[in-house]
């Protein structure tokens, strides 16, 4: 009997084991999924590559702090070898192109028992001024050789997205979804348009691109308008970014980069990964794209540029938005719009790393590491410099290694 109960002992011992091993087997299962789940979401890692480029950094400079704690997207713009900078709590820089030498310095007059200027959209130049805007729906306008204000006026609701300035006007787009225009020469109100804003939208804004008696507005209903310069009056509106879904996250749909003008054509991209051809003077669709984002599309003699919302970097026909090449190994990155350098597709990413992926195909040609803070605003290009803000105010620029 002693025998008996002996292997009846083992056994249990043995069936409890077998319970235990399999407990663990099935945490570790369901663990392994969550670490999956986990990584999925996570950045891709940067993938290793022959570099066959090489970027050098001409110069940096810091141009003030707060852009990251707002999430907007101010870039540098570039007039007559200038670079002109803003940040939220920096003021307005001029700097020398190639040097980087300071040219002034502009800040907001402290006014007592007032809370600072929070500089938050721009700058945009033109016409020999240089115009910022303000969290605070502020619009100051400063002459762009020397920094001296000029003028300010007021809108109804805070300025994220840069001034434009054409045919002796600047227009301002609010983060109400409103557009004014003012007199450039002296600040006064020449005209206003109001879109209605639909129940939750992108925190970001388009600039309004100028065009031949028109401005371009992107809209935060998924539509983009064209407007008579004049008078502000609608000319058309087509719809990019159908708003779809059963909920207002889903129906997101914002027009959230500057449209592009090359010769008569429009092209613009929503965050509804929609990306239109249009025919600027009657508003016509030529073709259209399940690839878009909400940032800067970039086109170059055949192509149409984009990063979408996912990190995937794409190349469209220019012609008939068929796809040349697409790079996926920058997924969830949350790239910047796009620019074109030399021979080079350029994006950042929230790492605060600069990407160069040839034309020819998406291939990885170099890469650079600008800071270790995020990348909002796509770079810029001008006169084969390459510049980069990214969101702590550090403004650098690069060139080709030769």
């Amino acid at each position: 009997m002693r025998q008996v109960h002996m292997y009846k002992r083992i056994a249990m011992l043995a069936l409890v084991g077998v319970s235990l091993t399999g407990c663990a087997s099935m945490k570790d299962w369901f663990t392994s999924d969550k670490a999956k789940a986990k990584k999925a979401s996570e950045p891709a890692e940067l993938v290793k590559f022959d570099a066959s480029i090489e970027l050098r950094r001409l110069w940096s400079a810091s141009v003030g702090k707060g852009e990251g704690r707002i999430g907007i997207a101010q870039a540098p713009v570039v007039a007559d070898g200038v670079v002109y900078a803003a940040a939220l709590e920096g003021g307005v820089h001029a700097l020398d192109l190639n040097t980087g030498k300071s040219l002034w310095h502009w800040r907001p007059e402290k006014v007592k028992d007032k809370p600072a200027l929070r500089l938050s959209g721009g700058p945009g130049v033109g016409g020999g001024l240089v115009v910022i805007g303000s969290l605070d729906g502020d619009v100051i306008a400063l002459d762009a050789a020397g920094g001296n204000e000029q003028w300010r006026a007021k809108v109804r609701s805070e300025v994220i997205a840069a001034p434009t300035i054409a045919n002796g006007l600047v227009l301002v787009r609010g983060n109400d979804g409103r557009v004014t225009a003012f007199e450039a020469s002296n600040g006064s109100q020449r005209w206003f348009n109001t879109q209605e804003l639909p129940a939750l939208t992108v925190r970001g804004n388009a600039p309004v691109l100028a065009g031949p008696g028109v401005a371009f507005v992107g809209n935060d209903d998924g539509t983009l308008s064209a407007l008579a310069m004049n008078d502000g009056s609608p000319v058309w509106e087509q719809m990019v970014g159908p708003v779809e879904g059963r909920t207002d996250l889903e129906r997101m749909a914002d027009v959230d980069a500057a449209p592009v003008i090359d010769g008569s054509t429009v092209y613009v991209s929503s965050y509804k990964d929609q990306t239109l051809a249009i025919d600027g003077p009657s508003g016509r669709p030529l073709w259209a794209r399940d690839h878009g984002g909400a940032g800067q599309l970039a086109v170059t003699s055949g192509a149409v540029l984009l990063a979408d919302g996912k990190g995937v970097v794409w190349a469209l026909d220019k012609y008939s938005g068929a796809a040349l090449w697409s790079q996926p190994a920058l997924a969830r990155r949350e790239l910047t719009g796009t620019a074109v350098f030399a021979d080079y597709a350029v994006v950042g990413d929230l790492e605060g790393y600069v990407h160069l992926l040839r034309l020819s195909d998406g291939e990885f040609a170099g890469r650079i590491k600008h800071s270790g803070e995020r990348l909002l605003a796509a770079p810029r290009v001008a006169n084969g410099v390459l510049l980069v803000q990214d969101v702590d105010g550090k403004l650098a620029a690069y060139g080709l290694r030769q």
